[in-house]
């Protein structure tokens, strides 16, 4: 994989688990940039209320957020696309040739779709919010270890 620069976070309507997901991904890479899209949003509508609060209690602030849709220049842009769930993904790269091979889920490491909350109780928020947390941190893991990996291979 080469070095990562742009991240697309996607899920179907980028009210609820993207947006979260990008802000948890931008304050964990903060040398990335990191942006969320939906395959079916409501477009310019503010992130679920339940969200916003939960991001609050982590420091961090969602509710300026828009749910925007998934468009051919942010997938050919983005280095990363990470989805919430299999079906995500399989539709993104049968929309967009350009997303295959670049296109994981979120929680790729435990094999696990991440599931809509939207509708769901505040509970369900924070199982979700903690899905997406692990997802996160295995992401950023992998993304640091392969920008290390390219600086041995660039000072060699």
């Amino acid at each position: 994989m080469t070095k990562i620069q742009t991240i697309l976070v996607v899920c179907l309507g980028n009210r609820c688990r993207s947006p979260m997901a990008a802000l948890l991904l931008q304050r964990a890479l903060p040398d990335c940039h990191v942006v969320s899209a939906g395959l079916e949003p409501p477009v310019g509508v503010g992130a679920d209320p339940r969200a916003v609060r939960l991001l609050w209690q982590e420091g961090l602030d969602l509710r300026e957020h828009r749910a925007r849709a998934i468009d051919h220049a942010l997938v050919r842009q983005a280095d990363l696309v990470l989805v919430m769930e299999t079906d995500q993904r399989l539709a993104l790269e049968a929309m967009h040739g350009c997303a295959q091979g670049k296109t994981f889920r979120l929680c790729e490491s435990i094999d696990a779709d991440v599931p809509d909350p939207y509708g769901g109780s505040h509970g369900m928020f924070a199982v979700v919010l903690g899905m997406i947390r692990h997802g996160v941190e295995a992401w950023t893991t992998r993304v640091q270890q392969i920008e290390n990996a390219r600086g041995c291979k660039e000072s060699s």
